[in-house]
């Protein structure tokens, strides 16, 4: 019979995932040129097979522009572009302090259950169903 310990790997929570994918977004719009965001292909599948704006559609284009300071631009594509990109980095940056100091990463579902985030949910779902409907 062995005696070694047995060590376990940590599981990576949700948060870690959604945190790791919002810094490689963001640096990716830190990459991407401001001057050609607006002639750049249509990403979003909703689009391409509708041609009607999902709820989220100009967020890439909102977060290119907001991460090189041009805060009107990024405020026109998608009025929640610049506070979902706040939020992520705030994320990840408490994610991070978190693995460092080996406490539990923050529960998505205490974040998603939390009223202001159940307040944006709606104020976001809304604002695409506006946009939709202007649209048609």
């Amino acid at each position: 019979m062995s005696t070694a310990p047995t060590t376990t790997t940590p599981r990576v929570a949700s948060t870690e995932w959604i945190a790791a994918g919002g810094v490689v977004a963001s640096g990716v719009a830190v990459a991407m040129d401001p001057a050609g965001i607006e002639d750049g292909p249509v990403l979003c599948p909703i689009r391409l097979v509708t041609g009607l704006p999902c709820p989220g559609c100009g967020l890439t284009r909102s977060w290119v522009y907001g991460v090189h300071g041009q805060w009107g631009d990024s405020f026109a594509s998608h009025p929640f572009g610049l506070p979902l990109l706040l939020a992520v980095l705030v994320l990840a940056a408490v994610v991070v302090v978190r693995r460092v100091r080996r406490d539990r990463p923050p529960s998505i579902d205490r974040i998603i259950g939390h009223p202001v985030a159940k307040i944006a949910l709606a104020a976001f779902l809304v604002h695409g169903l506006v946009r939709l409907a202007l649209a048609l």
